[in-house]
């Protein structure tokens, strides 16, 4: 972390309604860092009593596909901000009929179907070394307890758990491809999990995914192909949904860190 720059226990990636979030006395912080520039700048402030530091994922704009997002240089500036845990909503299609939209999905698995994505900080360039890391539980177990005790306490039905595909974007799934996604068992697909929430673990960062389920995906036939204005119609429906969550939650996540998350934290020192 950059000792000159304010710090903040939590980092929040998300769409623009999530500025509303924070306490007065919110800043702006701008981040270059050794792997070119985030989305856009943070702003860092506090909700709940504790400090947080939050960056539109595609840019306030919303100017980044979901390939062209630098996930390395926002996690990396997460981490000179100092933060420790993250979390990342997002929209998802459902893969099941038992998913439904306005659902909440706490994911503990991902698939990555995308392809050329920068997805790791160990390369020649950085001088890191070659690091072959454990991917079997991508999700910290802690963050994910807090968020679906706030679900429930706020009344919104969440599933517990669940894997979510990530596919290239920005187009959505043919048919065939959402048939054999369903088929395969998995729960939800989205555009922005991998390598986002990969790329935290490598920086020993706890990540938990907030999902919020926007439409029923193609392969389930009986609904209509999925349009882009109708799921961004029902997340600002339920905008203030994934505020009230993250208000709840954040509060709620520890202080000391228990679980295995911070393991590889010592390999950037």
């Amino acid at each position: 972390m950059a000792a000159d720059l304010p710090q903040a226990e939590i980092g929040i990636f998300g769409g623009s309604g999530f500025y509303e979030l924070f306490d007065e006395g919110a800043q702006e912080v701008r981040i270059d860092t050794k792997w070119g520039a985030p989305s856009d700048t943070y702003t860092l402030g506090t909700i709940g009593g504790r400090s947080v530091a939050f960056l539109p994922r595609h840019g306030h704009k919303h100017t980044f596909a979901p390939s062209e997002v630098n996930y390395r240089a926002n996690l990396w500036g997460m981490r000179e901000l100092g933060v420790t845990q993250v979390i990342g909503p997002c929209s998802v299609g459902s893969l099941s009929p038992d998913i439904h939209p306005g659902d909440f999905v706490i994911c503990d698995q991902f698939v990555d179907r995308t392809n050329g994505r920068a997805d790791t900080f160990f390369t020649h360039e950085a001088g890191l070394g070659v690091q072959h890391l454990s991917a079997a539980e991508p999700y910290c177990p802690a963050m994910r307890k807090v968020a679906v005790e706030s679900c429930e306490r706020l009344g919104i039905h969440v599933h517990d758990g669940g894997t979510v595909v990530t596919i290239q974007g920005p187009r959505f799934s043919s048919k065939a491809e959402s048939e054999w996604f369903s088929k395969m068992g998995w729960s939800c697909v989205n555009m922005t999990q991998y390598p986002e929430a990969w790329l935290a673990r490598e920086l020993g960062m706890c990540y938990v995914n907030v999902s919020l389920v926007t439409d029923y995906d193609a392969g389930l036939g009986k609904y209509a192909a999925v349009k882009a204005d109708d799921v961004t119609r029902v997340f600002g429906e339920n905008l203030h949904r994934v505020r009230d969550l993250i208000a709840d939650m954040v509060p709620n996540l520890p202080r000391e860190r228990a679980c295995s998350c911070g393991e590889t934290s010592h390999l950037f020192d």
